[in-house]
């Protein structure tokens, strides 16, 4: 019997087809991306320009991260190791305290007053410094709670000064950061959000980390 030939296959359409089914793939694929985390350095200027800040020791709330992911508080002068679960509720207290009497007088702070401790928004310090050896997860633990204080002062001095908009200040900022939020609505929102920062300013210092 006479043999015949194998069909050959029409691969003209292949490279089209691979083609097609790769811009398939990077259109509905999610690339991860490490965001990282938002922190505004300070502008660099020259050393001789430098100068140097005199900060009451009251009014630095100094966290300290071990190798065992223990928390060192030093305040007040003293020391102690307190839970991750307590940290927001005891940063929020320092910040709050309103201690100071004259030109330093808290009229926002609604805290205990103690003379020992922070004596306004605006001078009061929350200080991290960790070890090279604490896990990155508690590192990260420890700044969202420190956040979440300055977060909480913010939503109460933003509810108490703007009653009307029936949001808190991470609502707003949510909002302002919205790309579909109405431009006119966006512009007065900054304006507030920009009027909390400056009541309540975010003053959190990160050492570089160390090994002893």
């Amino acid at each position: 019997m006479a043999k015949r030939s194998a069909p050959e296959v029409n691969a003209g359409s292949m490279a089209d087809i691979a083609f097609l089914l790769l811009i398939f793939f990077l259109v509905t694929t999610d690339i991860a991306t490490d965001s990282g985390l938002s922190r505004k350095l300070p502008p660099w200027e020259p050393d001789d320009k430098e100068e140097k800040v005199q900060i009451k020791e009251k009014n630095i709330f100094a966290l300290t991260l071990n190798s065992n992911n223990q928390i060192l508080l030093t305040a007040k002068g003293d020391s102690e190791v307190i839970a991750i679960k307590d940290l927001r509720a005891r940063a929020f207290q320092f910040l709050d305290n309103g201690g100071g009497q004259g030109e330093d007088a808290c009229k926002r702070c609604k805290g205990n007053r103690d003379p020992k401790s922070s004596d306004n928004f605006k001078k009061a310090v929350i200080s991290l410094a960790n070890d090279r050896l604490t896990d990155y997860k508690t590192y990260i633990t420890v700044q969202n709670e420190i956040i979440a204080a300055y977060n909480d002062i913010r939503n109460r001095e933003f509810k108490k000064d703007y009653p009307s908009l029936e949001m808190n200040f991470v609502e707003a900022t949510d909002m302002y950061q919205d790309p579909i939020t109405d431009p006119k609505l966006k512009e007065s929102l900054k304006e507030k959000l920009e009027a909390i920062k400056e009541a309540v300013p975010q003053l959190f210092s990160e050492a570089e980390a160390k090994r002893d």
